[in-house]
């Protein structure tokens, strides 16, 4: 039957029709914007306009196209990462006994102290240059992104159905197939909703890392984080409206555009044997289904993705022998280089901190990082006992999750910097406790790791298990023990390790909240990292930031640690 003819430049084969046209032009607009904003970051630093910073509404635009590419900039580090130090930490027992504590290490490592450092070295790979500057602010946002997005991967490979690799075992599928064929398409639900997080997160960090202080130097890189900083240091909410306007507009964009097609496509990878509840695609993949040259170019995109991952780059693998077992002589041999490298680097770290500190400084710092501690602990169970039936809910119906993302990334992006005005002003007028009630500022920007974990948790639950409770009659909470507790368990424990990451991290700024002249300071290892950073104390800060990572490796290893492996032992579907 001949095909029909409509609207289109050709007639019979065509090349193009108005979809065609419309896509095409929403493309190219977007490339010509990113362009024109995207050549300054190569002026010189002392180039007029190339660090100047407005509160004119007018310029927000520009602002936003500039912050939006150091976002996304930083998200395609943050995938090539996770890709390669997920991998490396599910599929060798060896090597997770490094990356994994080193994960944590590097999650609880505050962002003030990645600038300290980043910013002198990308400066010195381009002197004179604004490109070093943008360098360190998209490292600096890298640091917020990455660390939940491996944790993700590093879950969803650990945690395949047995079944399912069974079935990549008798079609002796090589391992670059099985990764690409099998363990990828498994973990993309959840890596989805994480990128989504890791992006809406990267919003806190924007204030730090585009108004950068360093030392006696201060920069400001045009973008919606440094407007935000300048409105909040000249006490104009007429300006910080108009930024929290800004980042609404920005991420209704890049949600309608790419995250709500991400999320639409991943669904297809869901694990079930059930019909999954038929959801109407978001417009723009729509869209694109409707022209002709863009659909004939992703057909041939996704014909050399097929071919590329189908490619047999290594030998069919055996089958595993019942007897073999790890050899215990080159575990004893590896951990004993684990132990020399940690004795070295401790040894390094006493030796730098004895000549200035004492052994009271020491123990008034461990005192405080008690503080943080029970703070985080605290906030992490109420964060949970909020989030997680409102994460299954929405989880469990994909029309409402789909309803619920924009707002929910939007909440997830709102700067906690922002709160403070309201926050001080309230703890003054009251006579508060700051100890007390400047503690929610530090779960405000995390909390969401948990809510958006536990959907994406509840999104992969197979129906038919769900079917299956169902027909058992399981109801209430025998319900929410025996069915759904257990199948999100390891998605929880991910978003639940990153968030109490996130709010040791986010201590550094939560603990001292400032609004013109009003200071308020809570005694905890943020205030003190803050503190000792403002002042040059270097040493204060070394030892800060050591017994933070200290403290977060011991309570990942005592708590969440032994969680996540009972989840990946024993409730792996």
């Amino acid at each position: 039957m001949p095909r029909p003819v409509g609207p289109g430049l050709l007639a019979g084969r065509r090349l193009l029709n108005v979809w065609d046209l419309a896509a095409i032009v929403v493309v190219f607009g977007a490339l010509v914007a990113v362009a024109h904003v995207a050549e300054r970051t190569f002026l010189p630093i002392a180039a007029p306009q190339a660090l100047t910073v407005s509160l004119d509404p007018a310029r927000l635009p520009a602002y936003a196209v500039r912050t939006t590419l150091r976002m996304f900039a930083a998200l395609a580090a943050s995938l090539v990462f996770t890709f390669a130090y997920a991998t490396a930490a599910a599929k060798s027992r060896r090597a997770a006994l490094v990356l994994i504590p080193l994960l944590d290490i590097l999650q609880s490592v505050p962002i003030l102290g990645f600038l300290t450092f980043t910013v002198v070295f990308f400066m010195n790979l381009f002197p004179g240059r604004v490109m070093g500057l943008e360098l360190a602010a998209v490292f600096a946002i890298f640091t917020s992104q990455a660390w939940n997005m491996a944790f993700s991967l590093y879950q969803s490979l650990r945690s395949l159905p047995g079944d399912l690799q069974e079935v990549a075992r008798s079609f002796r599928l090589t391992p670059w197939q099985r990764f690409w064929r099998l363990e990828v398409p498994f973990a993309i639900p959840g890596l989805v909703w994480n990128t989504m997080m890791s992006m809406s997160g990267g919003w806190f960090f924007v204030v730090a890392s585009e108004a950068v202080t360093v030392g006696n130097h201060s920069w400001m890189l045009p973008g919606i984080g440094s407007y935000v900083a300048l409105a909040l240091q000249r006490r104009d909410l007429a300006a910080v409206g108009w930024a929290i306007l800004a980042m609404l507009v920005v991420i209704l964009l890049y949600d309608q555009i790419l995250f709500r097609p991400l999320v639409a496509w991943s669904d297809r990878f869901r694990f079930e044997t059930t019909a999954s509840e038929a959801i109407e695609d978001p417009w723009l993949l729509r869209l694109f289904r409707r022209t002709d040259l863009l659909r004939r170019l992703g057909d041939a995109l996704g014909a050399a993705a097929v071919w590329f991952t189908g490619l047999r780059l290594a030998r069919r693998p055996r089958p595993p022998k019942p007897d073999a077992a790890p050899s215990r002589v080159v575990d004893a041999l590896w951990l004993c280089v684990l132990l020399v490298v940690l004795a070295w680097g401790l040894w390094r770290i006493v030796g730098f901190l004895a000549g200035t500190l004492s052994w009271h400084e020491l123990g008034h710092v461990l005192l405080i990082g008690v503080y943080t501690l029970i703070r985080v602990v605290v906030l992490i169970a109420l964060a949970s006992l909020v989030w997680v039936p409102v994460g299954v809910w929405i989880g469990l119906r994909p029309a409402w999750a789909r309803r619920v993302q924009p707002l929910a990334q939007f909440l997830a992006a709102f700067p906690a910097n922002l709160l403070f005005p309201p926050f001080v002003l309230f703890i003054v007028y009251f006579r508060l406790n700051p100890d007390i009630w400047l503690s929610p500022l530090m779960i405000l920007g995390t909390q969401w790791y948990i809510l958006f974990n536990v959907i994406a948790g509840a999104a992969a639950f197979p129906g038919d298990l769900r079917e299956a409770a169902a027909s058992l009659g399981l109801r209430g909470r025998l319900w929410w023990f025996r069915a759904i507790l257990p199948g999100i368990l390891g998605y929880y424990v991910t978003g639940a390790i990153t968030a109490s990451g996130g709010a040791w991290n986010a201590s550094i700024v939560a603990e001292v909240a400032s609004w013109g002249h009003t200071t308020l300071v809570a005694q905890g290892l943020g205030a003190y990292i803050a503190q000792a950073t403002a002042e040059g104390r270097l040493a204060h800060v070394v030892l800060g930031v050591a017994v933070m990572a200290c403290f977060v490796l011991l309570f990942n290893r005592l708590l969440w640690r032994p969680l996540y492996d009972f989840a990946s032992r024993r409730l792996t579907f």
